[in-house]
């Protein structure tokens, strides 16, 4: 019998492929063998002898059509090597993580605490997507870790007799959603009101799994809330859910506009990711979100003179980074990845971080991982609070220092996988102060290329998770923005080229 998995859908930060070429019940039944095998690794190093029966580990999924499938092979995966898994059904990927934080009754997890998520996700992926989120002892696994799961689950694999085995773990289901709700709302209270009024705020969930939290825990909050696309569906039929792509946002926007409502929240695929709309209906970029978040909580904290560091990727505007050092406070740079912007924050102290897709991490009265659906509670405390001060206070009012550049949307650019290091390379020895007309000053290579002008900068880097480039740019005029775009985006394109023509 031939047990050979096809592991190609193994990432940096998760294992995500096109379902079922890519991944699948075997897979995913061997990776979630893997992984308990890595936590009792993992325990074993740590001085802790505790055997697979002690272990619970929780598990959910986004609404993928498939994703039923998946989850089942995870909890038989898990149950075969003895552990045991709380099932949480279809949930956020945040929710997943705050079962590892929440308090459960003893009963339900028969006295046992949950040491790890395992959440069946492709977050904003097409439909034809699937994947898996893993964590253990509170923190996503590492690049380095999933590689520890890769190489167990293929030792498993090839040692196993069969797909099924049988299961000796238990299985309980509990609604963490009401869980959470209860908690956000012991957090935050009333932040929904300001005076006699109430914040009005149009949420899209995409048809995925934000419209099973979010609007009834904003109006539990207090506001007025207008719902799109609450009722999950995994075709996605109305709209991609990815709301770093302006094009899912052009419902939210109209909505926002013709409600006259005082902002817009979108979630993606599995509500990690948030997506803003001002009042005017102007999509905010990630960075222009974290600034937002940034200027609160530096001047929150200034009163304690506490001086807050914050965290973001290569993708982000100089502005946010020169902004923030202004005010008094610590901007670090990193890669772009949810893995790798939770590392630089444990390792920095961060009490904030985002990146420009939309991820943004609160340390400061939270748990520090990346969970859309608390950030648009941020969001609203934040409106609510200065509208309390001022009753025409948009949150265009904080963007005053993104007034002084022009940056260009993202761009992205196809390449397969297998020749994005090889075209990053030749690149590098391409780039020069005469092909851009500009000097360069300085280039960042901590993921991808960040190309530093005196007016700007040009990137180019990698995606994680999709075979394509992503791209961003920004100066002081569109002019020169438009050059530095246009030069990178030809230069790429040709090089692309070239590698895939000599393929063929």
């Amino acid at each position: 019998m031939d047990n050979t998995l096809n592991t190609k859908a193994f990432g940096k930060n998760d294992i995500r492929g096109i379902f079922p070429s890519e991944v699948n019940s075997a897979l995913f039944f061997s990776c979630a063998k893997g992984y308990v095998a890595f936590v009792l690794e993992q325990l074993e190093k740590m001085g802790q002898k505790i055997q697979a029966k002690d272990l619970l580990f929780s598990v959910c999924m986004d609404a993928r059509v498939h994703s039923p499938e998946l989850k089942k092979a995870i909890i038989q995966g898990v149950n075969s090597m003895g552990a045991n898994i709380l099932d949480l059904g279809l949930a956020p990927t945040p929710l997943g993580y705050f079962s590892e934080f929440a308090k459960i009754e003893p009963e339900i997890t028969d006295n046992k605490k949950v040491m790890g998520a395992l959440i069946v996700t492709a977050s904003h992926n097409p439909s034809e997507y699937n994947g898996l989120k893993m964590t253990f002892n509170k923190k996503s696994l590492s690049e380095e870790q999933i590689k520890e799961v890769k190489k167990l689950t293929i030792e498993l694999n090839e040692k196993s007799s069969g797909y099924r085995q049988a299961i000796s773990g238990f299985c309980k289901q509990y609604d963490i959603v009401s869980n959470y709700q209860n908690k956000i709302y012991d957090m935050f209270g009333s932040i929904g009101k300001y005076g006699d009024k109430k914040i009005k705020v149009v949420v899209d969930s995409a048809n995925a799994t934000g419209g099973i939290v979010a609007p009834q825990l904003y109006r539990d909050l207090g506001c007025e809330v207008i719902e799109l696309y609450s009722a999950p569906d995994g075709t996605f039929p109305n709209h991609h859910p990815n709301p770093s792509d302006i094009k899912t946002l052009d419902d939210i926007k109209k909505a926002v506009v013709e409600n006259k409502a005082d902002l817009g929240i979108a979630f993606d695929g599995d509500s990690d990711r948030i997506g803003a709309i001002t009042s005017e209906g102007e999509v905010l970029s990630g960075d222009k979100l974290l600034l937002i978040y940034a200027i609160d909580l530096i001047e929150t904290l200034k009163v304690h003179d506490e001086k807050p560091t914050v965290v973001s990727e290569v993708k982000c505007s100089q502005v946010l980074y020169d902004t923030i050092e202004q005010m008094g406070a610590n901007a670090v740079m990193t890669k772009t990845g949810h893995g790798y912007i939770k590392s630089k924050m444990r390792e920095t102290g961060a009490l904030l971080a985002g990146e420009m897709s939309g991820h943004t991490f609160f340390k400061d009265r939270y748990y520090g991982y990346d969970d859309a659906i608390y950030a648009g509670c941020r969001l609203i405390e934040i409106v609510a609070k200065n509208k309390l001060k001022n009753p025409d206070f948009k949150l265009s009012d904080l963007l005053e220092p993104f007034t002084k550049v022009f940056l260009s949307d993202e761009v992205r650019l196809k390449c397969p996988n297998e020749y994005k290091k090889d075209v990053l390379e030749k690149l590098k020895g391409l780039i020069n102060s005469e092909l851009f007309n500009s000097k360069i000053k300085d280039i960042i290579t901590i993921d991808g290329l960040r190309i530093i002008f005196e007016d700007g900068f040009a990137l180019i880097r990698q995606s994680n998770t999709e075979p394509v480039f992503t791209l961003r740019f920004e100066a002081k005029t569109k002019e020169k923005c438009d050059n530095y775009k246009n030069t990178l985006v030809n230069l790429t394109n040709k090089l692309v080229e070239e590698y895939t023509t000599q393929k063929v």
